[in-house]
């Protein structure tokens, strides 16, 4: 019960870091909430009740966020942690889960200051899809192993269906989607600023 009520406490003391550097992102760049909002496409409202810490944002709603920040979700959440150290045990690398799709993100290896790559582990549940309507930077490297289920990536117009062992490399330059199996997917995905 006690290391609950601490994952409790660690996952809102993140959202409230989370909202503070979206703050921050905003008024470095001297944008208002309606300027924001119409470069993400997300609502003003919905801006301005992440930004007071109201609600927690869904991982879409994170990725509109950084494709008009132009940042990696990975390197948004690294800004909000503690320095990263060289070496990264398992229990101490970041996890975030999607409360409408039950998507985890675990960040293996989360950016550092002076290095250009990031790997994350990714499991989806069954069934689940979750559309980026662009990149969080034009032409980001990717790198994607699936471990485990099926999944589709959708690039643009193309599609392509990954089985256990399969990888797929590409350049993202445009919207994406991910579409996980009846057994849902868990996968590594290696990311490499351009």
């Amino acid at each position: 019960m006690a290391s609950s009520l601490a994952d409790g406490a660690a996952a809102r003391d993140m959202d409230a870091r989370l909202a503070e550097r979206l703050v921050q992102l905003r008024t470095e760049r001297g944008w208002s909430l309606e300027q924001l909002a119409e470069r993400s496409g997300v609502s003003r409202a919905t801006l301005s009740r992440m930004e007071r810490n109201e609600t927690s944002p869904t991982t879409a709603l994170l990725g509109r966020l950084c494709t008009a920040y132009n940042k990696t979700m990975s390197r948004l959440l690294v800004e909000v942690e503690a320095e990263a150290p060289s070496l990264l045990r398992a229990v101490a690398q970041p996890v975030r889960t999607d409360g409408d799709t039950g998507f985890r993100r675990r960040d293996v290896s989360p950016p550092m200051p002076g290095l250009n790559g990031e790997m994350i582990e990714g499991e989806l549940p069954p069934d689940v899809s979750i559309p980026y309507e662009a990149p969080p930077a034009a032409g980001l490297e990717h790198h994607l192993w699936l471990l485990a289920g099926r999944l589709e990536v959708g690039l643009g117009p193309r599609a392509f269906v990954l089985q256990p062992g399969d990888s797929l490399r590409f350049r993202l330059f445009g919207p994406s989607r991910y579409v996980s199996g009846p057994a849902g997917a868990r996968y590594v995905l290696a990311m490499v600023q351009p």
